[in-house]
C-alpha cells in the first residue's frame, strides 16, 4: 500500500507540475494571439488578459490527454534514472501492479474533470464567445432552443424582429407554427405576424397562411388584422448564421446535455453530434487511463538499456495516434457513418488494449 501511495504521489506531482507549465505557456501564447485579433485602441490589456483567462479552462480541458502522457513519461523516466523501478521489480512487483496507482489516480481525476471541469469550461467558453463577439462587433447568437420551441433574432438599424417557431427542419431555415414580433429601435412593438410555415430565402422569409397585426398604427389591431395566403418579411439572416448559432457541443455542460439533446430533437433538429460528444465526455476517464498505459509501456525500463529518446518519441507518436483516431471516430459518428456508441467508446478501449498487450509482452512476458 505504501508503494502504491508513493507512486500515486509522484504521478500527481508530475501531473500538476506539467499542468501549471503548460497553462503558463498557453496564457502567454493566447494573450499574444488576442492582441493580434482585437483592436488595441478599443480593447485594452486588462480586457485581453480577461479574455485569455476565460479561454484558458477550455484549452486546458482539451489537452488533458497530452498533460497525462507527458506526466507519465516524466515520472517513469525519473523512477528509472534513480533505479527505483529496478528496486520495485526486484521486490516482486509486476509492471501491471505498479501501474494500478497512477491509473486509478488519473481515472479519479478524469471523473472530477468531467463532472466539474467540463461545466466550468462550458461556462467560460460561452462567456468568452459573447465578449469576443462584442469586441469584434459581430453580435451574438441569432438562434436559441428552449422547451417552447425555436427562437430566432434578426435586425438592423430600423429595429429588431424576434421569431418563434414550434418546429424546424434540420437546417433551421424551414419553420412551422411561426410567430414574428417586430420592434422599433426604441423597443416598442410595431408588428405581429402568425403563419403556418416560414421558409428562409435569400434576403427574405416566405410565409404561408399568414395573419398580420399592425401594433403601431392601428387603433384596434385585432379588428384591423389582415390575412394573406403568402406574405414576405425582409431578412438579413443566412443559413450559415443559423447553423453557426447552434454553437459547439463543448459549450454545453455535460449535466445539461441530456436536456439540450431532448430540446433539439423536439424542435426538429438532429442531435447526433451532441450525442457523440456526450458519450465521448463520459469515456474521457478511460482515455486518460489509456494515456498512462501508453506512456508507461515505453518507459518502464532501465535507462541503461539506452534508446530512451526513441522510446519517448514512440510513446508520444502512439499517444497522438490514439488521439487522432478518437477525433476521426468522432467525425464519423457525427456524420452518421458509424454508431454513436462505437464512435465514443471503441477508441479509448482500443487505446487501453494496445499498451496492455505491449506491457504484457515486454515486462511480464
Amino acid at each position: 500500500m505504501k508503494l502504491h501511495l508513493y507512486i500515486a504521489r509522484r504521478f500527481l506531482f508530475a501531473f500538476l507540475t506539467m499542468l501549471v507549465v503548460l497553462a503558463m505557456i498557453f496564457v502567454l501564447l493566447d494573450m499574444v494571439e488576442s492582441m493580434r485579433r482585437f483592436d488595441s485602441a478599443a480593447v485594452g490589456f486588462g480586457n485581453v488578459l480577461g479574455l485569455t483567462l476565460l479561454n484558458a479552462p477550455v484549452w486546458m480541458y482539451r489537452i488533458l490527454p497530452l498533460i497525462v502522457i507527458l506526466a507519465t513519461l516524466w515520472m517513469f523516466l525519473s523512477l528509472a534514472r534513480s533505479s527505483e523501478m529496478v528496486v520495485t521489480r526486484a521486490a516482486g512487483r509486476s509492471a501491471l501492479n505498479t501501474l494500478v496507482s497512477p491509473a486509478l489516480t488519473v481515472f479519479l481525476f478524469g471523473l472530477i474533470a468531467v463532472a466539474v471541469g467540463n461545466p466550468i469550461a462550458a461556462a467560460t467558453s460561452k462567456k468568452y464567445e459573447r465578449i469576443a463577439a462584442q469586441y469584434k462587433g459581430t453580435g451574438g447568437s441569432v438562434l436559441s432552443i428552449s422547451t417552447d420551441g425555436v427562437w430566432l433574432r434578426q435586425g438592423n438599424e430600423d429595429g429588431q424582429t424576434v421569431i418563434r417557431a414550434t418546429k424546424s427542419d434540420l437546417e433551421g431555415t424551414s419553420l412551422s407554427g411561426v410567430t414574428f414580433f417586430s420592434f422599433a429601435p426604441d423597443g416598442l412593438p410595431t408588428l405581429r405576424i402568425e403563419a403556418k410555415t416560414a421558409s428562409l430565402e435569400p434576403g427574405q422569409w416566405m410565409l404561408t397562411s399568414a395573419k398580420v397585426w399592425d401594433l403601431e398604427n392601428a387603433d384596434n389591431p385585432e379588428m384591423e388584422a389582415v390575412s394573406y395566403d403568402e406574405y414576405i418579411v425582409d431578412s438579413n439572416l443566412t443559413q450559415e448564421q443559423i447553423r453557426d448559432s447552434f454553437g459547439k457541443p463543448s459549450s454545453i455542460s455535460i449535466w445539461d446535455m441530456p436536456r439540450f439533446i431532448n430540446q433539439l430533437e423536439t424542435a426538429g433538429f438532429s442531435a447526433r453530434a451532441h450525442r457523440v460528444w456526450f458519450h465521448m465526455e463520459l469515456a474521457t476517464p478511460f482515455f486518460l487511463v489509456a494515456m498512462v498505459l501508453i506512456g508507461a509501456g515505453f518507459t518502464m525500463r532501465h535507462t541503461r538499456f539506452g534508446r530512451t529518446g526513441i522510446m519517448v518519441l514512440l510513446a508520444l507518436m502512439m499517444g497522438f495516434g490514439a488521439y487522432f483516431i478518437r477525433n476521426f471516430a468522432q467525425i464519423l459518428g457525427e456524420n452518421g457513418q458509424i454508431p454513436v456508441l462505437l464512435a465514443a467508446w471503441v477508441p479509448p478501449i482500443a487505446a487501453i488494449m494496445m499498451p496492455m498487450g505491449l506491457l504484457l509482452h515486454l515486462e511480464d512476458g
